[in-house]
């Protein structure tokens, strides 16, 4: 069996779009529209914060929205702008970290899914991240972004494992709960070509925050909560939610 570690994302990028099958873009892409559609705002001119991939950024913009993309993975990217050039998409994607965003202009409208935040470990990173939307966006936009609640850090990852099967690759997740809600979350790839399985590995954590603690980041921001809802639901979180969709507006 052959072996390579990687750090980041690189070799995660690969195998992404395999594993978030489940996701179900098109119908997140129509559930953002109808959030700010119910909140009487135009998206105008929209960023979406740490787009991976890209799935999310072009359905929003087969949905007429203007849009662009931000993430810190060149890799991510490259399978982002693919996607865009496939589906004859003009669409702008920059190669930046959320806590150092440095863009052209102002934004209407934000939106960071699928967790990013969480990624952001220390509570210095996610006010960094917080404060540099509130700087680009016009007064009186809009930020949505969702994160893995608390109760699915302690409940559901945990010190869980979760075994992915597919045609396309055997993946092994492996988790260690840690202080700060902390989980530390540790990917195995197995593929194969003929006889012989090539193993590639990704390390990360994520970082479950508390309503208290995104809130208080926000305000220092000057953005202020609106709505809060169970994912993809219009309704409150229950207390078993496992990702919690936030929406601020810039004051």
């Amino acid at each position: 069996m052959g072996y390579a570690t990687f750090d980041g994302y690189n070799s995660f990028s690969e195998y992404y779009d395999t594993l978030m099958q489940n996701v179900g873009y098109p119908d997140r892409a129509r559930y953002i529209i109808d959030v700010f559609t119910r909140l009487d705002h135009d998206m105008g001119l929209s960023l979406d914060l740490a787009c991976g991939t890209g799935s999310l950024t072009v359905e929003l913009k087969k949905l007429g929205i203007d849009i662009y993309g931000v993430d810190a993975s060149y890799d991510m990217l490259s399978y982002a702008r693919q996607k865009a050039v496939e589906n004859d998409l003009d669409i702008l994607f920059l190669c930046q970290k959320m806590q150092s965003l440095d863009l052209y202009g102002t934004i209407d409208t934000c939106i960071c899914t699928l967790d990013s935040i969480n990624h952001l470990t220390r509570l210095e990173d996610v006010q960094k991240t917080f404060d540099k939307v509130s700087l680009f966006m016009n007064k009186g936009g809009y930020f949505l972004f969702d994160v893995n609640s608390v109760y699915k850090h302690k409940e559901v990852l945990a010190d869980n494992t979760f075994v992915y099967d597919t045609e396309d690759v055997f993946c092994v997740w492996q988790n260690s709960l840690k202080e700060n809600n902390i989980v530390n979350i540790e990917l195995d790839f197995f593929e194969r070509e003929g006889d012989v399985y090539y193993r590639m590995s990704e390390e990360f954590s994520e970082r479950a925050y508390t309503d208290e603690e995104l809130s208080k980041m926000l305000k220092k921001a000057g953005l202020e909560v609106v709505r809060r809802f169970g994912d993809m639901t219009f309704e409150s979180p229950k207390k078993d939610e496992q990702r919690i969709i936030y929406i601020a507006r810039k004051k």
